[in-house]
This record gives C-alpha cells, sequence and structure tokens, in this order.
C-alpha cells in the first residue's frame, strides 16, 4: 500500500498521471480515449481505463471476462479528486489485487468519466450536462420538472451574491414546499433549461457515448457485473453511503444488502439521502450488458451540509454563466465548489480509503461465491 498523501491529488493532470503509473506498475492493461478538448493547464484530457483480467477466467485475457468489477471515478468532474484518490490506492493494494484474481474477478478502473469537469472544477460536462442525468432515451419525450422550473429564476441570480429580495423569493420556495422538496427539484434533473443546474442534456454527452463504448467492449461477455461508482456531496462528512444504483428490483436491492450489508439505501424507498432522480448512468449496464445479472451502489461521501453543497453549485453555476467576475469572487467561487465536494484533510482521506476498500472486498466475495 502507498501513503495517503501518494493517493490523492491536487489536479487533475496529477490524478491522471497518479493512475496511470500506479496501473502501469501493476501490470494492468491500459487504454485511454481523449477527449475533444483540453484541460484548464492546456493538458490532454481522457477518460482512462485500467484492466486488470483474472488470471483463473480464461475468457478475461480477451476483454471478455465472466465476473467483471466496474470502479469508476469522476462522474460529476469535480469529485474525481476522491474517487481518483481510492483508485490510486486500489491499485497499489497487492492484497486486493491478489484476492480479485484468486475469487476470479476481472476488475476495471474507469478514471475519469468527465475528465473535463475534473480539470475545472466543475460538476458538469464541457456541454454543461449532469451526466448522471444523461441517460435517457432522447427518441421519447423527456421528463418534466415543474418543481424546478418555478425555482430556475429565483436559483440563478444576476448578480452573485444575491441581494436580500432575491433570496427572500427563494426562501419562501422553500418555506411554502419544504427542504426535501426542495432539494428533490433542484437535483432531480432538468431538461428544459441549459443554462441551469442538474441539466440533463438533449442528446447523449460525450462521456455518456464513451462509456458505453466502453461497456460494450468489456462488459458483453461478463455473465455477473458489479459496478462502485465514487461519488462526494451527500450525507455526514466522511460517512460513504452505499446508495443502491440499479433498477427499482426487489431481488437485486436485497442482493445488494447482502453483499455491502443492510445498511444500503434507496432512492426507492426514501432511505437514502439522495432524492428520486432521472437519466441515472447505470442504465447504460442494463442496456450494453444484458446478458448479465448486474449489482451496483454509488459509493457517496459526506462532504459540508447539503444546505452548503447546493448553495456552492448556485454559485459555481453562476460563475460560469458571468466569465467577466471579477478575479477575487471567482476564486472564492472555486475554493467553496471544490470544498464542497473534496474534504483535503487526512482524517476525511482515511475514512474515504478505509470504507472503499472494505466494500471493493465484499464486492469481490458478493461476484465470487454467491450463486446467480
Amino acid at each position: 500500500m502507498i501513503d495517503l498523501t501518494q493517493a490523492f491529488s491536487t489536479s487533475y493532470g496529477g490524478a491522471r498521471r497518479r493512475f496511470l503509473e500506479a496501473a502501469a506498475a501493476a501490470g494492468l492493461h491500459l487504454a485511454s480515449f481523449a477527449h475533444p478538448l483540453r484541460g484548464i493547464e492546456g493538458e490532454d484530457l481522457a477518460l482512462d481505463v485500467a484492466y486488470a483480467p483474472a488470471v483463473s477466467d480464461p475468457g478475461a485475457a480477451a476483454e471478455r471476462p465472466e465476473r467483471l468489477l466496474i470502479v469508476s471515478s469522476a462522474c460529476h468532474g469535480i469529485e474525481g479528486y476522491c474517487g481518483s484518490g481510492v483508485q490510486v490506492f486500489a491499485l497499489h493494494d497487492a492484497a486486493w489485487l491478489e484476492a480479485a484474481q484468486a475469487a476470479g474477478v476481472s476488475v476495471l478502473f474507469l478514471h475519469a468519466l468527465n475528465p473535463y469537469g475534473f480539470s475545472f472544477g466543475r460538476r458538469v460536462t464541457h456541454e454543461n450536462v449532469d451526466l448522471n442525468r444523461n441517460f435517457q432515451d432522447f427518441a421519447q419525450p423527456l421528463p418534466d420538472n415543474p418543481e424546478y422550473r418555478s425555482l430556475h429564476p429565483w436559483l440563478l441570480p444576476e448578480h452573485w451574491p444575491p441581494d436580500a429580495a432575491h433570496e427572500a423569493g427563494l426562501q419562501q420556495w422553500i418555506r411554502t414546499h419544504g427542504g426535501a422538496a426542495y432539494q428533490a427539484a433542484v437535483t432531480r434533473g432538468q431538461y428544459e433549461f441549459p443554462d441551469g443546474l442538474f441539466f440533463g442534456g438533449h442528446a447523449p454527452t460525450w462521456s455518456h457515448v464513451t462509456l458505453r463504448s466502453v461497456l460494450r467492449r468489456w462488459g458483453r461477455g461478463a455473465q455477473r457485473l458489479a459496478w462502485i461508482d465514487l461519488h462526494t456531496g451527500l450525507g455526514p462528512q466522511g460517512i460513504g453511503e452505499r446508495i443502491f444504483a440499479g433498477r427499482n428490483d426487489p431481488s437485486a436491492i436485497a442482493r445488494a444488502r447482502r453483499w455491502w450489508g443492510p445498511a444500503v439505501t434507496s432512492i426507492y424507498d426514501g432511505s437514502s439521502s439522495s432524492a428520486l432522480l432521472t437519466g441515472l448512468m447505470w442504465n447504460a449496464a442494463y442496456e450494453e450488458c444484458p446478458q448479465a445479472e448486474y449489482t451496483g451502489i454509488a459509493l457517496e461521501y459526506g462532504t459540508e451540509p447539503i444546505e452548503e453543497v447546493t448553495e456552492a453549485l448556485r454559485a459555481e453555476q453562476w460563475l460560469h454563466q458571468h466569465p467577466e467576475a471579477d478575479a477575487t469572487t471567482a476564486v472564492a467561487i472555486r475554493r467553496r465548489m471544490r470544498a464542497a465536494f473534496y474534504t483535503e484533510t487526512p482524517e476525511w482521506k482515511a475514512q474515504v480509503v478505509s470504507q472503499a476498500r472494505q466494500a471493493l472486498f465484499q464486492a469481490l466475495d458478493g461476484l465470487a461465491h454467491e450463486q446467480r
């Protein structure tokens, strides 16, 4: 294993370098999918894939493993600081890599699903799309979110910080409808305002299309497929909530709770800190790997209170719309955004890694030993 300071990085470029070096040192197969744009420092952007085939699975070497675990980071770009750190730590964890091979489980690390957002400190893609609301059938009518429609003018004022009258209007909405309704309206996903928060897009994003190609390449042969997607921004600081990530299927939810414990939450029964969402990324697992029994969780680490996270998102979205903002305001907003999704303390990082390591071992055990 390595020290935590060697696993976590202070920039996308540094995180990518550490991931690629760790994967190469571990002898994994590497593939990179280049993003069409450059990063904030002019660096190359890519979705990088590291593949560890299980020695006991003869199909794994040909990229058609029978049992496959996916570990992904930076679906929401800025959350990649956490997710990349977990991935780099795991790549240096010889005991866990050896356990995966002994269990006959192949592992696919997806580093920076949304590399643009990671580099620029944004949650969204370069299309201003929330990737985890983008997995819709765009040939069909998109979900309506009338509550967000009523909130949109209050969420993104002309000036930042908002004046007292503007904030009074927003607080009146919250008092009338309640805090839970506010979180649900803002975060559920909306498809009407391209300049707004949690916009799900009007077409598949680059990250969406690229992820599907990765799933087709490595997942089409899998009979059992597990996915741990790493996130931050919800729940108590340092606590990794295990949120079921799949269809509202009682048998799959029960299986996830057997693997990762009875504390696995669900957006379907109200037990999760997350609201009921639309256009979620795990839809692609069912659609691109229909032959597989799929079991997934989002491992969601708390940072700041939800109210602060929402305010940081509002400010950052305002800044994106107002590039002419003065430098002092811009720096303060970017720092606030980073703090909302990444707690840069040794204690928080240690909590993140220890909980992730447990979840990774549990995934191997579930894939290897539970009968289909």
